[in-house]
């Protein structure tokens, strides 16, 4: 929906080519060396699932849409109806501006103005890079207001390793604990070690017919404070999905029917996030902007081949 913006680039023998939707900034297709890295849906649909979508100024839920600033409740607008939720944040419907744009890149703009159990004013952008192995995203918040603003990042993209079946890919998430939730998808706070359960993957399992709509933390970082989780082929090619170290969680959910171009197809989010859900409740992740500062933060989507793979 709205001006798709398209980038194309040559870069260290790669060849990539990137769409990037206006509404809600939205990632709608990656294709590196001709591999689609990202699933795509019909033209002329809103983004199902959130496919692709920036998730500011919070990502995931947040409980009942209420949460307290200096003592005083603030009331969101509840947008996941069936379990009573504010979901997503304020931009997913947003349409976004452009601020630069060349072959290989755009720069899409948002302004988050104060509305209901959110009264602050933020400037948020998006930065979409082609990269030699794929495509790098940053995102930059500034707080325009005159009170501290609690914000978050997210993304919701759905990857694949071209037209390989999600049940033949191995997921790796590459982190130490689990987040257990309620029958409402809210975190209970119990963090727990998933050594030993069905929510290790760090060294990968077959996702067959697992259904997954799971958080993760202690993630295992680079030397440069990254991390990175992945999706695997059985030829040990693979789509990473790659977060600084401002992200300290990671979402997989499973799509068992998402909306392809030729029809219904099972996907795979991983979503990037600074924060989990409810995060305006119990703090976890939550970053407060002051009045007058910026904060960015990057994630990126690469492909890799076996001899290329670490």
């Amino acid at each position: 929906m709205g001006e798709r913006f398209e980038l194309t680039g040559t870069i260290d023998g790669h060849t990539q080519h990137a769409v990037v939707n206006q509404v809600g900034a939205s990632l709608r297709r990656l294709l590196i060396d001709g591999v689609e890295l990202v699933h795509d849906y019909p033209q002329g649909i809103v983004a199902p699932s959130a496919a692709g979508v920036v998730l500011v100024p919070w990502p995931n839920r947040v409980a009942g849409g209420a949460w307290k600033y200096e003592g005083a409740e603030e009331r969101l607008t509840i947008t996941e109806q069936a379990r009573g939720h504010a979901i997503h944040g304020l931009l997913r419907h947003s349409s976004y501006r452009q601020v630069r744009r060349s072959e290989g890149s755009v720069v899409l703009a948002a302004a988050v103005s104060p509305a209901p159990g959110y009264p602050f004013e933020l400037d948020t952008s998006v930065r979409y890079e082609l990269v030699a192995d794929g495509l790098r995203v940053t995102h930059r918040l500034e707080n325009l207001g005159d009170r501290t603003a609690p914000v978050a990042v997210g993304a919701h993209p759905y990857l694949r390793l071209g037209d390989i079946p999600a049940a033949e890919l191995k997921l790796f998430v590459n982190a130490e604990r689990h987040l257990e939730v309620d029958g409402s998808m809210i975190p209970t706070g119990n963090q727990d070690q998933v050594a030993g359960t069905r929510f290790d993957y760090r060294r990968g399992r077959l996702l067959d017919k697992v259904s997954l709509d799971d958080t993760w933390t202690g993630l295992d970082r680079e030397p440069d404070g990254s991390s990175r989780h992945y999706l695997q082929a059985p030829d040990g090619s693979r789509v990473e999905l790659h977060m600084d170290s401002n992200y300290g969680f990671i979402q997989v959910f499973t799509a068992p029917a998402f909306p392809g171009p030729a029809g219904p197809v099972r996907a795979v989010a991983m979503e990037p996030m600074t924060a989990p859900a409810n995060a305006f409740n119990n703090g976890l992740g939550l970053h407060w902007l002051a009045p007058g500062e910026a904060w960015e933060c990057s994630w990126g989507i690469r492909r890799s081949t076996p001899a290329r793979s670490r």
